[in-house]
């Protein structure tokens, strides 16, 4: 502003000496009286008010509209920033769910794995343990049925004991024949 100031006070000053030398003289394109140098100290004024009222408040404007799209391009920057960081947090978290899920998945299967195992060795034991009860139950079962069978061929021997002893041997022959068979059979076994 300073420079419109300048230049018009060098145009007025032009003209005020203009106008002074021009005073003996008469006629010319531009007649220099002193409605011109009236004209141009209303110019000057009108420069003044318009700089004072006109100028300045639209410069501060101007300053005010610049500071703000400053601010903005700053504030977006700095969202764009924090966007980028936020971006990059979630890839790292989503990468972070990627790995905790993997592992979750391995834990997951070993842990099968072992259940598997103790299944599979819970289910041998329970078997060899049926193999031994069957086995067990099985030598029972055999005792008792020698026990069984000593029991008929002894009754089986007293009856044939007693029809022979009836027909030719006294009773204490028939105790001894008896005690003989069963000594006899417990050998066999």
């Amino acid at each position: 502003m300073s420079r419109v100031l300048a230049i018009a006070v060098l145009m007025l000053t032009g003209l005020c000496s203009a106008a002074a030398a021009s005073e003996g003289e008469g006629g010319g394109f531009i007649n220099l009286d002193k409605s011109l140098i009236i004209q141009a100290v209303n110019f000057g004024l009108l420069l003044l008010v318009l700089w004072r009222f006109l100028y300045r408040p639209l410069l501060g404007k101007m300053n005010e509209r610049t500071e703000a799209i400053k601010k903005s391009l700053d504030e977006a920057q700095a969202a764009r920033a924090e966007a980028q960081r936020e971006r990059e947090s979630h890839a790292a978290k989503i990468q972070a769910a990627h790995l905790e899920a993997q592992a979750i998945r391995e834990a997951a299967l070993k842990e099968a794995a072992e259940e598997q195992r103790r299944l599979v060795e819970a289910a041998r034991a329970e078997a060899a343990r049926l193999v031994e009860g069957a086995k067990a139950e099985l030598a029972q079962d055999v005792r008792r049925a020698r026990q069984d069978l000593r029991r008929e061929v002894s009754d089986l021997a007293i009856t044939v004991a007693e029809r022979l002893v009836r027909k030719s041997l006294h009773d204490d022959d028939h105790r001894r024949i008896v005690e003989d068979e069963i000594t006899r059979l417990e050998g066999v076994r």
